[in-house]
């Protein structure tokens, strides 16, 4: 009778007491450092790359993956340093990459960037053919192991249209299973993996620690897919707004330990869209 009577105090206080309910789910589930695709601002920067750093600092970034397109990498550097942004990341085409890996492992080296990322496979007709998805592992494998030797973590951004058919999967669990751990890890894009069928969730399960980087970025409800791997910027909207299952993604990502986040708007108006996806992370609680 003592231990009913215990219970039923404790239940009390619990339904009683909203403190004790608020601080178990006050915890915020957004805990990196908050970072920025610099495709995002593709319009302004090669206006000008000072001020458009000013307002990617002022949103509160503190990372950013890219470069400086034509600026020397060392000026570029200089201008991040002097706001308070390290670039942790790269992206690089495929002919670069496979054609210019010194240089690669060079520029990257100036930015002070731990990892290299390639997004997209050269492929014909808007269907990544078997043949493209072998040529690209073997480019892949042999560009890892050189940046590995250089102290550099390669990812491939997977883009959506490696949903292929293949065997009893995908030509994306192809590239998974047949590029060596050691050299080739992998960028989650939630959006194309989203756009190409796949389930964001699932493939972080799946695949565990092989996935490094994410890009953040959220679908429109209604936005038609495909395996092109291509859509229009109206498809692209505010995160919390649209299709993708935000807050389990971040809840599976930070179980097998995303190393860094990258906010992406590939929208006309990434200027009022970008604050709002930053104001849906910071509030989001476990």
């Amino acid at each position: 009778m003592k231990k009913y009577i215990v219970f039923i105090l404790l239940i009390a206080a619990i339904l009683t007491d909203n403190k004790i309910v608020v601080a178990q789910n006050d915890k915020p589930l957004y805990t990196a450092a908050l970072g920025v695709q610099a495709f995002t601002f593709r319009k302004s920067f090669p206006i000008d790359v000072a001020k458009t750093l000013d307002t990617i600092k002022m949103m509160g970034f503190t990372e950013m993956e890219g470069g400086g397109g034509r600026m020397p990498p060392e000026e570029f550097k200089k201008l991040c340093d002097d706001r308070g942004i390290s670039i942790p990341s790269i992206g690089v085409g495929y002919d670069q990459l496979v054609k210019s890996t010194d240089s690669v492992a060079y520029r990257a080296k100036i930015y002070g960037s731990k990892y290299v990322m390639c997004a997209w496979i050269p492929h014909d007709n808007g269907v990544l053919t078997f043949e493209n998805a072998k040529k690209a592992v073997d480019d892949f494998n042999t560009a890892g192991k050189y940046l590995k030797e250089q102290g550099l973590i390669f990812c491939y951004h997977a883009h959506g249209y490696e949903f292929q058919p293949y065997e009893n999967g995908t030509l994306l669990d192809y590239i998974f299973k047949n590029t060596n751990p050691e050299y080739v890890s992998f960028e989650m894009d939630i959006f194309w993996m989203q756009f190409g069928g796949g389930d964001p969730v699932s493939l972080l399960k799946k695949y565990g620690n092989r996935w490094k980087l994410m890009h953040l970025k959220d679908m429109k409800k209604d936005t038609k897919k495909d395996l092109t791997g291509l859509t229009g910027p109206e498809n692209d909207v505010p995160l919390g707004t649209g299709q993708v299952d935000i807050p389990n993604i971040l809840k599976e990502a930070k179980k097998i330990g995303i190393a860094h986040y990258f906010i992406e708007d590939e929208s006309n108006y990434v200027n009022e869209q970008v604050p709002q996806s930053i104001k849906y992370l910071k509030s989001l609680k476990q």
